[in-house]
């Protein structure tokens, strides 16, 4: 896959978020809704400057071996509603509204994430978009970064990316769409996990050293 076919995969899905988000709000005006699908473009122009080619191609065109079906399908649903009810929030009818300090928190929460996730996937050349072991690009253990504190960094970051980002947008009723999404994100990170457990060299002793899942501490 060449990277300009990279750049435009990455780049669809802010596009589709921001065409999902405007349409159904009747209007452009709209700056934190601007502001997330800004930091998110960036992210995505940062890892297809810098990311390992093989990564690249990993998370647009993942290999066999998909154990986890269930939580891509169910996830896009999720996204296309939550998006819907931002535009609709937000822009027509102002259900729920959130205040403008929660907003901005919001943002710094979502910017601090995608720089935790930006740096699971330097560190992580593995870091894939299914839920497989890649013995077809030589799949190693991977303790660096910040896989020093949690056993899954990208998976925290990518649910505080969800949460944090939803409340940018602005819209309380829409955070339920993205709670579940969320949920959806701990039930594949026990999958994951399970599946390294079983199949990965040297994960059963690296989660003897490292404990927890997500949250250090906690899970």
């Amino acid at each position: 896959m060449s990277k300009l076919s990279t750049a435009l995969l990455s780049f669809s899905l802010p596009l589709l978020a921001g065409t999902i988000i405007f349409v159904s709000a009747g209007h452009w005006n709209l700056p934190m809704v601007w502001a997330v699908l800004g930091g998110l473009t960036v992210f995505s122009l940062a890892l297809i400057i810098t990311a390992d080619p093989g990564l690249l191609q990993e998370r647009c065109s993942p290999g066999p071996g998909n154990q986890d079906r269930f939580s891509q399908p169910v996830g896009i649903v999720l996204f296309l509603g939550h998006w819907i009810l931002v535009g609709l929030d937000v822009g027509r009818f102002q259900w729920s509204v959130a205040p403008v300090g929660v907003q901005v928190a919001g943002l710094a929460g979502y910017i601090a994430a995608l720089g935790v996730m930006f740096w699971a996937m330097r560190v992580n050349p593995f870091y894939s978009s299914v839920v497989r072991v890649q013995r077809d690009r030589g799949h190693r253990l991977v303790a660096a970064g910040p896989y020093r504190f949690v056993r899954h960094p990208g998976y925290a970051a990518s649910i505080l990316a969800f949460l944090s980002g939803g409340l940018a947008f602005g819209s309380l009723i829409a955070m339920l769409p993205i709670v579940a999404f969320a949920g959806l994100f701990i039930r594949r990170t026990l999958v994951e996990d399970q599946m390294l457990l079983r199949e990965l060299e040297g994960y059963a002793e690296y989660a003897q050293r490292v404990r927890y899942r997500l949250i250090p501490g906690l899970f």
